[in-house]
């Protein structure tokens, strides 16, 4: 029997990229795996990527933002941090580490549609690494 993989995902304010990257992977793989996300300064979810990922048929609003200090090394086997690498919180700990960079959609100063915008595109790019990532580690596609 397969072992279930333990995933973090990590960024600085936990409140967009880390949360979406949550939701969709929690939502896509199911069982197969144990998700959470944390960030190094947490804050309040962002009320655009609760909105964009409702487009899509899955409901973040009842997570909360973590500090990666809540964490417990032990219950982790990958980290995938989704920030700049020279801002991202450090995770201690045995965990592979990927990195996966993605703009924080979350400190544009573009106007409302266009950072709606924004948060659809980074969706959309956490969706495609967990698909590159899901056929590395299981060999198949299914998201």
């Amino acid at each position: 029997m397969i072992q279930k993989r333990k995933i973090l995902f990590l960024c600085v304010a936990n409140s967009a990229r880390s949360q979406m990257a949550e939701g969709l992977a929690r939502h896509y793989f199911g069982n197969e795996i144990t998700v959470q996300s944390a960030g190094s300064k947490p804050s309040k979810i962002n009320p655009l990527a609760i909105q964009v990922m409702n487009e899509i048929g899955i409901d973040i609003s009842d997570h909360r933002s973590k500090s990666v200090d809540e964490i417990d090394p032990d219950s982790v086997d990958t980290v995938i941090t989704l920030c700049a690498e020279e801002v991202c919180p450090v995770f201690l700990g045995k965990a592979e580490r990927l990195h996966w960079p993605l703009t924080d959609p979350a400190t544009s100063e573009k106007s409302q549609g266009d950072q709606l915008k924004l948060f659809r595109s980074v969706r959309d790019q956490i969706l495609e690494k967990l698909k590159n990532w899901q056929v590395q580690i299981y060999g198949k596609e299914s998201l």
